[in-house]
């Protein structure tokens, strides 16, 4: 399997603060693991700025000129209780999504397998017009509609295990038949959304909630039971992965006990369901994951099972 590692130092000058989880040493910690000599085979690319028509398929053009000018020249300012603008951050926000969609050009292209998008800010809590839970832009939204529009693909679903549940993702796609999200999370626990309940206008979001304290086997059974299965009915085109490392036993923002084993596991059953259903076609970005060490051994537990197909 080739599989291609898409990031951008400009990713690093996002910075909400000192003391705050989702801080620029993430990405440091996630690029160290990638150098491993295990990783030597990995293709690897910049992140591009995202084209405006890209992300104004996902979030209005008044939206995205808001952003760009609440961006600080110097310090920072608060956009909500925990979310801020530094002088990097729209950089950043642009290479995200278009580390994305760049992503999607060179899989479904057939240049590479698939592709880990290591950037940040992170994305699927970000509704159409509202930046939320440290996201400006949603990367996994503005991914799929660019795959739709730009190559013309059909059907696409994305996959969250991050273990906060991605409202805007789900939001975003609520009236859509042809996205599907499916998510692992804990509840109750922010946004709190992602009830079993909600399960779109066409019965194509699906929910499976774990609680505080739930481990491997219950992520597994999660999946093996509620999700895989949906996946396989729904037969996307592209498989796209929001993957949050924060459902690990170690992280300070969540009461998940799983380990990279865990992510391990369930990136291989989503290789394997890419190749079955949409060519191998799967792309995975970055969410979140806050404790630096956990975060580095998942991140290089879910690239190597990438990289072994």
């Amino acid at each position: 399997m080739t599989t291609l590692l898409v990031t951008h130092p400009a990713c690093s000058g996002h910075d909400m603060g000192e003391g705050h989880p989702e801080r620029p040493e993430r990405l440091r910690a996630v690029d160290q693991a990638l150098e491993d000599e295990t990783f030597h085979f990995l293709a690897r690319d910049a992140a591009p700025r995202v084209a405006i028509e890209a992300l104004t398929r996902v979030h209005r053009l008044d939206y995205v000129e808001a952003i760009q000018r609440a961006s600080p020249t110097q310090g920072a300012i608060q956009l909500d209780s925990d979310t801020a603008m530094s002088p990097g951050t729209f950089e950043a926000a642009l290479r995200s999504a278009g580390g994305a969609t760049f992503a999607v050009d060179e899989v479904v292209m057939r240049r590479v397998d698939n592709a880990f998008v290591a950037t940040r800010p992170p994305g699927h809590h970000a509704e159409a017009a509202t930046p939320m839970g440290f996201c400006f832009f949603n990367n996994a939204a503005v991914a799929a509609r660019h795959a739709q529009a730009a190559h013309g693909v059909e059907r696409v679903a994305i996959v969250d295990f991050d273990v906060h549940h991605g409202n805007g993702t789900q939001d975003i796609f609520w009236n859509d038949p042809t996205v599907m999200y499916a998510s692992t999370h804990q509840m109750p626990l922010y946004p709190g959304t992602g009830a079993l309940s909600e399960t779109g206008e066409h019965n194509q979001i699906v929910n499976a909630p774990l609680r505080a304290g739930d481990g491997g086997d219950a992520f597994r059974d999660a999946f093996e039971t509620a999700i895989l299965p949906r996946l396989d009915d729904f037969a996307p085109d592209l498989l796209i992965i929001s993957a949050g490392f924060d459902a690990h036993f170690r992280d300070p923002l969540g009461g998940l006990n799983l380990s990279e084993a865990d992510f391990a596991w369930v990136t291989e059953r989503l290789v394997a369901l890419a190749a079955r259903r949409c060519g191998g076609r799967l792309i995975s970005l970055l969410e979140g994951g806050y404790d630096l060490e956990a975060l580095a051994r998942s991140a290089a537990a879910h690239v190597g099972a990438l990289m072994r197909g």
